[in-house]
């Protein structure tokens, strides 16, 4: 049961999880009891990627504290008792024994009955176990620089960087400078920190939703469904930290305000009442415990399952609401009440895996959408996921279901980018093999061109064979230009290209759900082009001489090498291709010499120090072996 292995503090300070002794007894053996701790591996095999959490529990409670199982990683936000003092990683209880362990005192022999020996040794040892998360590449403090030489440069006296982070991005930037180095963001600009819909959406959106009930069935089937709730913005970090965290309410107010001045939104869509969703949907998806577990949260002031995947008070209901409107978008538009439609939700899915909540996500919305589509009449669902992250939750849901086909997009560095599954040999498994494609993308920096060629070569060809009722697209804006996560250089005009592309695909019924991206301006504006391409607009971008980069035209000619067993139509496509390889990439080299690309947060390879002394812009293409070599 999700109480037995979720641990955390309510708003009143009171009990939790059914051992009060160990909140509020100075008990190391109860204390340590509570402890528990997910942590995801980064650049390592999928099963280790979606197991890292249990392994390291298994190998902590053996070597430390014995056979006891956990499940979040809960704390307190605020102790009189405790000091200003916070160590991540470990328990309330386990800060309240250092705090007190001049009861206990010892010169520090290292005496097993030592409390305070016992706690240190288990700060050391949650340092050394720390893996890489997607919220790790983000933030620059979040890395130990003790494997750095840094010798070369030391600070003549000790000195504290001032720094602000940008309202747009939220990276960190020195306190010397005006605009974000990142995006270019001006340092005073409060066009996101206000809240331009409150509840005017609301109230619009409804007066919208009376207007279309007295409308004809003819215009209803012509619409675009939108679905949006006030409750998803409740979804929020509570504890501040040093840093802010990416995924962040100010995500969908940005897209909301985008649409609104665009007057598209209310007004030329129709936006769907919300509902949670029910247990007996979430469990086609997802085991009993780990519905258990979301829900759990809904008692806690706030908890983590991952370091980087918090939930608070609220964060349950919202995840039930977002799951909510996908599944029921899904069904409008496979019954025909409505042409397409956009979820504009949070927070994002496609990490969240039948057992495992990560990487921001807790419930996968688009998973619940497929199976709701399917039984309202759809038997065959069609997911492309263009986040610039792999999909490694929606993957592992549908790996073994030949009525889903899932295509990814994605940045992957041969497992060396988050969450590193999503290889080109990961095809699925047993009778479903060939029903899980992956376009894996070998380095940053990867452009419209990229992506459309990629469309027209591998994503249609393979769409349009399987031929489904309805096409979900795990739409995260990520890999658009500016984002600090992704790196990448995707355009609202590329995406509009490629949501047009998929219009061709189900008699355009199409459900675009929001996944990641983290730059408001870039997901505001992506977001805004697509729902106009919904919306029968044609988006301004040329078709014509689409040439890829040389990088991302090998990945392609190694996605269709291993696709084309599952999918003979591939093999004309990458014969043509394999004779016009060394054109291309002579064409294109001079190309991409011309082009720039943002970097980005480049901590993640070099550690913190060590990035002060590098640039945050750097030629993507020209420079990218020499970077690899630097690591």
């Amino acid at each position: 049961m999700a109480s037995e292995t979720l641990c955390a503090s309510d708003q009143r300070g009171g009990n939790f999880c059914g051992e009060s002794k160990g909140h509020n007894e100075i008990n190391p053996g109860e204390s340590q009891k509570s402890f528990s701790c997910s942590c995801e591996c980064h650049g390592k095999s999928a099963s280790q990627a979606m197991n890292g959490s249990a392994s390291f529990g298994e190998r902590f409670h053996k070597d430390h504290l014995g056979d006891h199982s956990g499940g979040l990683l809960n704390e307190k936000s605020n102790q009189p008792d405790v000091g200003s003092e916070r160590l991540v990683g470990v328990s309330l209880s386990d800060v309240r024994t250092v705090s007190n362990a001049s009861e206990k005192a010892c010169p520090h022999e290292e005496h097993e009955s030592c409390d305070a020996c016992n706690s240190i040794q288990l700060q050391q040892y949650m340092k050394q176990q720390r893996n890489n998360t997607l919220q790790d590449l983000y933030f620059q403090e979040e890395y130990d620089d003790d494997d750095d030489d840094d010798s070369d440069w030391e600070p003549v006296s000790p000195f504290v960087i001032k720094k602000w982070f940008c309202a747009n991005c939220t990276m960190p930037n020195f306190d010397d400078v005006c605009h974000c180095e990142v995006c270019g963001e001006d340092r005073e600009c409060e066009f996101f920190r206000f809240d331009p819909i409150d509840s005017l959406i609301g109230r619009e959106a409804q007066m919208s939703n009376e207007r279309d009930a007295r409308s004809s069935d003819l215009s209803l089937r012509t619409r675009t469904a939108i679905g949006f709730d006030e409750k998803m913005l409740l979804h929020a970090e509570v504890e501040m930290k040093s840093h802010p965290h990416p995924e962040r309410p100010d995500r969908l107010r940005a897209i909301a305000s985008s649409l609104a001045a665009a007057g598209i939104f209310p007004g030329r869509c129709s936006l769907i009442p919300a509902r949670e969703v029910t247990q007996e949907e979430l469990l086609r998806v997802h085991s009993l415990d780990h519905v258990e577990a979301v829900q759990h949260t809904s008692h806690m002031l706030a908890s983590y399952f991952t370091s980087d995947t918090y939930a608070n008070e609220h964060s349950a209901c919202a995840a039930r609401v977002a799951a909510g409107l996908c599944s029921d978008l899904a069904r409008t538009i496979v019954s025909g009440s409505a042409k397409n439609g956009f979820a504009l939700v949070r927070p994002p899915g496609h990490h969240a895996g039948v057992r495992q909540a990560m990487g921001f996500c807790l419930h996968n919305n688009a998973a619940v959408a497929a199976l709701a589509a399917q039984s309202a009449g759809a038997k065959k669902v069609l997911i492309v996921d263009w986040d610039v992250h792999h999909g490694n939750g929606t993957q592992e849901i549908f790996e073994g279901n030949k009525s889903v086909l899932y295509i990814s997009l994605h940045r992957h560095e041969n497992g060396r980018f988050y969450p590193g599954t999503g290889a080109v040999d990961e095809v699925g498994i047993m009778d479903a093999e060939g029903f899980s494609v992956n376009i894996p993308w070998s380095c940053g920096g990867v452009g419209d061109n990229d992506y459309i060629y990629a469309f027209q070569h591998v994503v249609l060809p393979i769409a349009l064979e399987f031929a489904p009722d309805i096409t979900i697209v795990s739409a995260g804006f990520d890999a658009a230009r500016g984002d600090p996560l992704g790196c990448c250089d995707v355009t609202p005009a590329g995406y509009a290209q490629m949501t047009r592309m998929l219009t061709s695909i189900s008699e355009g019924k199409l459900l675009v759900i929001l996944e990641g991206g983290y730059n408001l301006r870039s997901i505001s504006t992506s977001a805004t082009a697509v729902v106009k391409v919904l919306l029968g607009d044609n988006p301004n971008c040329e078709m014509s001489d689409i040439v890829p980069s040389r990088a991302g035209l090998q990945t392609i000619l190694q996605v269709l090498k291993v696709q084309l067993k599952y999918w003979p139509i591939l093999k004309a496509t990458y014969l043509v291709l394999q004779s016009q390889w060394g054109l291309v990439a002579s064409d294109n080299r001079d190309q991409m010499k011309k082009t720039r690309h943002l970097v980005g947060p480049v901590w993640w390879k070099w550690g913190s120090k060590r990035c002060a002394r590098i640039l945050l812009v750097d030629d993507a293409a020209g420079n990218n072996q020499d970077q690899q070599k630097i690591v």
